[in-house]
């Protein structure tokens, strides 16, 4: 059995640690006098980023840069950097796994899964994320955009995840993202579980071949799939 992970908002609460760190970044922004960037988060213009598919590559100081030369022709990088810097500590210091994400990944390895995670951004935040949360010896392989040069907007990373574990059967990919993760899913003829938590929790689901609210859910799926 081959089970394909996604990282952020499936495993970890990605989200809502990086709200918290914005938050925590305004009276900053304000004592700075930077109310163009205040307006950009207020009336979440920031929302327009996803269809940027060349920033899934990227980590959240890159991203955060390109935003700001948007918004300012000129900026002092000394301004930038200690906002940077507030952000990154204020968003690690409330990084926390899901309570059902260490039982889940348990189950799967008594169950002799392989264990593949595909996630979008750099190598350097995704790795540092999963240092932070301690669950890299759960993982057969980490893929990760950053370092394949392809986002899970297309199938690519997905493939090479099939293509590492090639007699692995069945296929599962359980992730927080239709037009992602389910549609990278279908992509490998895997059976897809779209996990509703997160950002993206909101969203109609027109790739996944189940809709579940946590891992636990998703484990009873995997469990009466290879039943039948």
């Amino acid at each position: 059995m081959l089970v394909i992970l996604d990282l952020d908002d499936t495993l970890c609460n990605t989200w809502d640690a990086a709200r918290i760190a914005i938050i925590r970044l305004i009276p900053t922004m304000l004592r700075l006098r930077k109310f163009k960037m205040f307006a950009y988060i207020i009336t979440q213009r920031y929302k327009e980023l996803e269809e940027l598919r060349e920033l899934h590559v990227l980590d959240f100081e890159e991203i955060f840069n390109r935003v700001m030369d948007k918004i300012y022709k000129k900026i002092d990088k000394e301004e930038v950097r200690k906002m940077m810097e507030l952000f990154d500590r204020t968003f690690f210091a409330n990084l926390r796994l899901y309570d059902d994400v260490i039982p889940f990944l348990n189950e799967l390895k008594k169950m002799n899964a392989k264990i593949v995670l595909v996630t979008d951004s750099s190598s350097t935040w995704q790795r540092r994320k999963l240092e932070v949360l301690g669950i890299m010896e759960y993982f057969d392989k980490v893929i990760i955009s950053g370092e394949t040069g392809h986002s899970k907007h297309e199938p690519y990373n997905f493939m090479l995840a099939r293509k590492a574990f090639p007699k692995e059967e069945p296929v599962f990919v359980i992730g927080d993202r239709d037009d992602t993760d389910m549609k990278g899913g279908k992509a490998i003829h895997a059976t897809t579980i779209l996990v509703r938590r997160g950002y993206f929790k909101g969203r109609r689901a027109k790739h996944a071949d189940y809709v579940v609210n946590s891992l636990r859910e998703a484990l009873e799926v995997i469990k009466n799939e290879l039943k039948s």
